[in-house]
């Protein structure tokens, strides 16, 4: 037979309340129930536990050893439900690059408005999963396929594509780029959640060279000084605004798709609502 969390807080109950009928009334179970409890528990360990008289109950060497363990375990399972509770109060969203850029606010306040009980959370996490993986978040803003069957993947907007230069090049005097004026520039990209690609361009008429960055701020750094230009996410635009980099359309790139995803099989109660209000953001009118 097992050792049960009904067993120890039988035991507890019995060496708190002093009585089995007592124990009894503080667990609101019967008698008989508690003295099953603590019997089975006395045959799994093969020890005695308690020493009962008619008057009272004690404990043995080896239930007082006992019963000190029994309270901490029952302390940890109660740390282990309180922290299941916070969880279910919590919505974690990651992203990798930028999260919904002019819609992030609207998406904070709304949800709050409409879901108080439950924070919705953003978390950064520069990986291909955009922190699902890792259990950094519990549902996460992507804008590349997830090519792993553990995820399950919505679509819920779609995104311009921009070109993001030094405020000083030539670009940008221009309204708009097209994807055939990138050859012969370098452009620097995040080949582990990053959105542009060679693909992106009929084979020999891309860019000169791809650059590997592996974080905003070094992406943001590299274009200013002219190094580089980059192609990124509409949101990028808003979320990321910075001195020294100009930001415009490249009209003839195909739109990004932007998805939501989660462990497939395990989404959050609340990830219907979360689709919804994502949908009405860019949905909207625009500004």
């Amino acid at each position: 037979m097992s050792v049960e969390l009904r067993h120890l807080r039988a035991l507890v109950a019995v060496a708190d309340c002093g009585t089995f009928t007592d124990a009894a009334i503080e667990l609101g179970v019967s008698q008989a129930a508690v003295s099953r409890s603590v019997a089975a528990l006395e045959s799994s360990l093969g020890v005695t536990l308690l020493r009962r008289t008619t008057r009272q109950v004690d404990p043995s060497p080896a239930g007082a050893t006992v019963i000190a363990r029994a309270r901490r375990i029952l302390a940890e399972v109660e740390d282990l439900r309180r922290a299941a509770d916070e969880t279910r109060s919590e919505l974690r969203l990651g992203y990798a690059w930028s999260a919904l850029g002019r819609h992030t606010t609207a998406l904070q306040r709304t949800w709050a408005r409409r879901h108080p009980s439950t924070r919705l959370l953003l978390i950064h996490s520069n990986t291909p999963s955009a922190g699902l993986a890792e259990g950094l978040a519990d549902l996460a803003v992507v804008r590349r396929p997830l090519n792993d069957a553990r995820f399950s993947l919505e679509p819920v907007a779609t995104e311009a594509r921009y070109v993001a230069m030094a405020a000083d090049d030539a670009w940008a005097r221009r309204r708009s780029v097209r994807l055939g004026d990138f050859t012969g520039r370098t452009v620097l990209v995040d080949a582990r959640t990053g959105t542009t690609t060679p693909h992106l361009w009929p084979q020999d008429e891309g860019p000169a060279e791809f650059v590997d960055s592996h974080s905003m701020d070094t992406w943001l750094n590299v274009i200013a000084a002219g190094e580089a230009v980059g192609m990124t996410a509409e949101a990028t635009v808003q979320q990321y605004p910075r001195p020294g980099i100009v930001y415009r359309p490249v009209r003839d790139a195909p739109p990004l798709p932007v998805w939501l995803a989660w462990w497939k099989g395990e989404a959050p109660p609340l990830t219907p609502a979360l689709i919804t209000l994502i949908r009405e953001l860019y949905e909207g009118p625009r500004p």
